[in-house]
């Protein structure tokens, strides 16, 4: 069994990788922290979760990581960096769902988070966790950089048109939204029921975050300069995350030969779903679920693709992905503990 400790439980993305870990079989779930919330039973603050998750929180000094296996860092930026070192000396995997270990490049780490980075020996051997674009890395990592919500969208749909050749990198369009969860769990403005219900906004629309994670990666795809204006919006539920990927084609190709050159490259991926050409994926389809489905659409046979991107922003775009790294990390099945079914209506 896999001992697996969780640093930072009380969020939304912690209590994702408690319910999909609880019944995972081949873990044992050994220890998950928060300081506020020290000697409270999971249980009693995720009753989801009665009977399934036995533990108690435990403040981070009293927790036994050391002992895990795997620690997951569900926690804001800056918390990973300060204890990866002694934990990898124990001999313990880490995977980091915030920012930490994402971007390769420190001098753009401390431009857009703000906090100077303080692990640079780990952040050089950490691997980038998008499993169906960098599987090989992941299964001989010690620590993973979780990527981004926004950002599993952008590259899962961009990177066979990259790989192929067949657009224009450096006129890259992503127009994305997401559930009201993707801010996290906390007492802010903006995310109150009655000011994100009812209504929809843009934000971060002259710069975001994600913006040069998703750039350093698709880079890793085209030899030809990445340009991307990624937009992304708050709309009013709770999960799920939409993606409108434009493109401008290179080259004149069939509609056939673009929807195989998707099928061929996703063929044998478990949460990659090709749906037929001309299909509009929704959100619900994938809710609760690990599964990303997307579809392509050519307006009027014109040179512009669009590829419609949908998946949870909790589960892919972060817990199920963190677990799916887990199990490439210690040899299980990649799919082991994820098969969960979406949840409809």
């Amino acid at each position: 069994m896999i001992k697996v400790g969780i640093v930072g439980g009380t969020g939304y993305t912690g209590v994702e990788l408690l319910r999909i870990l609880a019944l995972h079989p081949e873990v044992q779930l050994t220890a998950i922290t928060s300081r506020k919330e020290d000697g409270v039973k999971v249980a009693d603050m995720y009753p989801s979760l009665r009977g399934k998750v036995d533990l108690a929180f435990s403040a981070p000094d009293k927790a036994n990581l050391t002992e895990c296996d795997v620690v997951f860092f569900a926690t804001p930026h800056g918390v990973a960096m300060a204890q990866a070192q002694e934990l990898l000396a124990a001999g313990v995997k880490v995977i980091d769902l915030a920012a930490d270990f994402r971007l390769k490049d420190v001098a753009q780490f401390e431009k857009w988070y703000g906090i100077p980075h303080t692990c640079h020996d780990v952040l050089e051997e950490a691997v980038y966790g998008l499993p169906e674009l960098n599987r090989a890395a992941i299964r001989n990592a010690r620590v993973i950089g979780n990527p981004g919500c926004y950002p599993t969208t952008m590259q899962i749909g961009y990177a066979p048109l990259l790989r192929a050749g067949l657009i224009e990198a450096d006129s890259l369009i992503a127009d994305c939204k997401s559930g009201v969860s993707g801010a996290g769990r906390k007492a802010e403005i903006g995310i109150l029921f009655s000011e994100a219900s009812d209504t929809m906004k843009a934000y971060g629309v002259s710069a975001h975050r994600h913006t040069p994670e998703t750039v350093e990666q698709l880079q890793k795809l085209t030899t030809e300069p990445v340009s991307l204006q990624f937009t992304p919006h708050l709309i009013p539920m709770i999960r799920g995350m939409h993606s409108t990927l434009y493109a401008r084609l290179k080259t004149d190709i069939s509609n056939e030969a673009l929807q195989q050159l998707f099928e061929d490259a996703y063929k044998d991926e478990e949460f990659i779903d090709v749906m037929p050409f001309g299909s509009h994926p929704e959100t619900r389809s994938v809710r609760a679920s690990n599964m990303l489905r997307l579809a392509l659409h050519r307006p009027g046979n014109g040179k512009n693709v669009i590829v419609l991107v949908v998946q949870d922003n909790l589960v892919k775009g972060a817990s199920g992905q963190a677990v799916q790294c887990m199990n490439l990390m210690f040899g299980l099945p990649e799919q082991t503990g994820l098969q969960h079914v979406p949840v409809l209506p």
